[in-house]
């Protein structure tokens, strides 16, 4: 007597018997596999990807298969067959991935650069008088006209030009001394 067919393991066990999945494994995973992988234009991974996502859901659906049939083949080919054409149309309407071989070649600002610059800059702001420092912070920094700067301190708008004359020139100054030149 030959193997038991499909027919009689699913008439034997719940759908949700282990033993289901098995003999559909034992009896199609050759011929399937063989099919998808044609599907698949000899991609043997997604191939037995392919097979995987079949079998299982042939065993999700045993209840429904009829078992009855001479053969489950026609069946299952066409399940793979279904998964191949969505595996397609989703690789499809995504861009291809290309490694980081690309990214690899895309100039990066150097930001350490930019990092020393801030440094610099806030050690000569540091070297400055309390009062040039407060003249620059509100005219420079707070971007404030020398109306506006006089009227925040409470000096004459005078004052407030002189100062910044006077502390834009110790900036300098002081930034030289730390190797910035302009």
């Amino acid at each position: 007597m030959g193997k038991p067919r499909l027919s009689h393991w699913i008439r034997r066990v719940r759908p949700d018997d282990d033993l289901v999945v098995s003999a559909l494994y034992r009896e199609y995973h050759g011929p399937l596999l063989a099919f998808v992988v044609r599907l698949t234009g000899g991609d043997r991974q997604w191939a037995e990807d392919v097979v995987q996502e079949t079998m299982i859901r042939a065993w999700r659906s045993a209840e429904r298969l009829d078992p009855a049939s001479v053969s489950l083949m026609p069946w299952l080919a066409t399940v793979a067959r279904r998964i191949v054409i969505d595996d397609r149309r989703r690789r499809d309407a995504r861009p291809q991935e290309s490694g980081d071989g690309p990214l690899e070649s895309v100039p990066v600002p150097d930001e350490m650069e930019g990092l020393l610059h801030q440094v610099l800059v806030s050690d000569a702001l540091r070297a400055l008088s309390p009062a040039h420092r407060e003249i620059l912070n509100e005219t420079i920094l707070r971007d404030r006209s020398v109306n506006d700067a006089a009227e925040a301190l409470g000096i004459p708008v005078g004052t407030v030009k002189s100062r910044v004359y006077y502390a834009v020139r110790a900036l300098r100054v002081a930034l030289e001394e730390r190797g910035v030149t302009a």
